[in-house]
């Protein structure tokens, strides 16, 4: 019998949860260095090859949020109302994001990451294709080249932005301070009259 497409997906991603939940289990418990991937394909009860299948590296699973992070980003662009402004519209979604990533629970984990070089390292890697991600439709947004310098820059700033915040002690607070910064190199490169004409045209 064929299984539905649905129901396939909804077990893949059940599957993926329950390697990266008891991962982290693992590596907070144990230390992230202590934990090999047997270990965690042990207490999992899947193979390590399913890791693979999931999860392209160990560090991967400790970021296992990471595609959707770089999606609601370029969504934070693509999919806002045609009358909002970018900036606006991406620090709401910087103040969503960094609520989630300084919930109770996650200074543990933030701890480990900030512990590990090779965690720190992939970090950096990540973010780096954040950037490039968010800048490419930011470019697109106002039809200009993916490798239009002001985007690549605003870009790179957002998602230094979720960093700084996260490790602030009034981490809302600091997201408001950061962008009135961003809106101000916004406001310089020129670009946001575009932007603004943009959300002009979507009001009419």
């Amino acid at each position: 019998m064929t299984v539905p497409s649905g129901r396939r997906e909804r077990k893949k991603a059940a599957t993926r949860q329950k390697i990266a939940d008891t991962a982290l289990r693992l590596f907070l418990d144990r230390g992230y260095d202590a934990v090999g991937l047997r270990d965690v394909a042990a207490e999992a009860d899947v193979a390590v090859t399913t890791i693979f299948a999931h999860f392209a590296a160990k560090e991967a699973l400790v970021f296992e949020q990471d595609d959707t992070f770089e999606h609601r980003l370029t969504r934070a662009v693509t999919d806002r109302p045609p009358h909002e402004p970018l900036i606006p519209a991406l620090r709401r979604e910087l103040h969503a994001m960094v609520r989630h990533c300084t919930a109770d629970g996650a200074a543990p984990t933030w701890r480990m990451i900030d512990q590990s070089p090779a965690l720190r390292d992939y970090e950096e890697s990540m973010k780096r294709r954040h950037a490039q991600a968010l800048a490419t439709a930011i470019a697109a947004d106002l039809g200009l080249p993916p490798a239009t310098t002001a985007c690549r820059t605003i870009a790179r700033f957002v998602i230094d932005a979720h960093s700084l915040a996260r490790q602030a002690a009034d981490p809302e607070a600091a997201v408001d301070e950061i962008f009135e910064m961003i809106e101000a190199a916004w406001a310089a490169t020129g670009l946001s009259r575009s932007d603004l004409g943009r959300a002009a045209a979507g009001q009419r």
